[in-house]
């Protein structure tokens, strides 16, 4: 049996811990963008990311409040020391959510019912902070439970009542569903999940292709072998930054933008001793789709500089486009990641100037601050603050 144990409303229930003064009332963290809101004002409407102007026209007596990315990855981490002495077997989902195995643990520690009771009440009584719990046989139908459990609960999919309990469920909460293949979905009178499991492989392969066809054919008769792994390093680095609603931009406004968030990023890499070889570049246009764009270079790399020039490329490549469909965000990422930092050896033909100034400019501000230096295009600029994640 597998736990999925996710946090409830993770930046706004810290706050609302934090300030006595906003429990039970709706609150709202962030500062373009809302960031995460809590049950009380999701009750309006509010949902992330959402514009803020927008959640404050839905609720306008939310009270906002700015991030302390600091504080969430305290308790975090805090939350993580609950799951670690819970069983050993955890895999971190993100900073505010994982699976558990706890299927080796029933002549110990109880049930898992019995388990996922008592993680509950420690994770309240050492950090403070609700969350709710899925209790099911795979990971999938885990993460189903526990959404379905929220706010503050637990919900235990009982072994035989599996399908009972899935298929009356819309199709959206299969995995790999958006708005784009539940559309597909729905104009052929497809609604639940049990309705994907009455229609054959092959149909459903027909319809949505071979990859997609087989893994929702497999979902939705709860076949999902994955099991609980630990210690798995991350597949890629990344950062983005909302714009705003989508207007005229320029060239080299979303360029410093771009450079500020492959700082971000390069400094996470060098941190984790993690180098790249793959370059994606994100984008979310003003109707609301996204596409990314991607260049793998010859050897893996951790120098902004390298990384700048190339996601710079790609955003030149990709401006016809922004032009004709304007631009409500931008993201960077770097995958294909090396497991140590190993970055082949070249002839110094010349002289590592790159590696210096970055070390130089990590160690100052690893010292004072990420915000202790900046680059000149960002002066008067700011970016959305950068978001805790998972040690590697």
């Amino acid at each position: 049996m597998i736990l999925h144990a996710d946090l409830d409303s993770f930046y706004a229930s810290v706050e609302q811990r934090d300030d006595p003064a906003l429990r039970g009332r709706p609150v709202l963290v962030g500062g373009g963008v809302v960031l995460a809101a809590s049950y009380e004002a999701k009750a309006f409407g509010v949902r992330t990311p959402m514009a803020l102007s927008r959640a404050r026209a839905l609720c306008p007596h939310a009270v906002v409040v700015p991030p302390r990315m600091s504080a969430y990855s305290r308790a975090s981490k805090a939350v993580f020391e609950v799951f670690r002495d819970t069983t050993p077997l955890v895999e971190p989902i993100s900073i505010d959510e994982a699976f558990l195995d706890v299927d080796g643990l029933r002549k110990i520690r109880g049930t898992p019912e019995e388990i996922a009771r008592q993680l509950r009440s420690d994770v309240r009584e050492r950090t403070g902070l609700p969350i709710t719990v899925g209790v099911a046989r795979t990971k999938f139908l885990a993460k189903v439970a526990s959404g379905a459990g929220k706010p503050d609960g637990l919900l235990v999919v009982p072994i035989g009542g599996e399908l009972a309990f899935l298929h009356p469920l819309p199709v959206e909460k299969l995995w790999g569903v958006g708005p784009v293949t539940a559309a597909k979905l729905r104009e052929r009178q497809i609604h639940t999940v049990g309705h994907v499991a009455r229609i054959g492989e092959a149909a459903l392969i027909a319809m949505l292709g071979h990859n997609a066809g087989r893994h929702l054919h497999a979902l939705a008769h709860n076949r999902d072998p994955r099991r609980v792994e630990t210690g798995r390093r991350r597949g890629s680095i990344g950062a983005q930054c909302a714009l705003g609603r989508s207007r005229s931009r320029e060239f080299p406004e979303v360029e410093a933008v771009l450079g500020a968030l492959v700082d971000r990023v390069t400094h996470r890499m060098r941190r984790a001793h993690r180098a790249g070889r793959t370059i994606t570049l994100r984008l979310r246009f003003g109707d609301f789709s996204r596409a990314t764009r991607s260049r793998s270079l010859l050897k893996a790399t951790m120098q902004t500089g390298e990384v700048l020039r190339t996601a710079v490329d790609l955003l030149r490549e990709a401006w016809p486009l922004i032009g004709e469909r304007g631009l409500t965000l931008v993201g960077v990422a770097v995958s294909n990641l090396d497991g140590d930092g190993a970055v082949q050896m070249e002839l110094p033909f010349e002289p590592p100037r790159a590696d210096g100034l970055d070390a130089a400019v990590d160690r100052v501000r690893d010292r004072f601050g990420s915000g202790a230096l900046r680059r000149a295009a960002m002066i008067g600029r700011e970016i959305s603050p950068s978001v805790p994640i998972l040690s590697d």
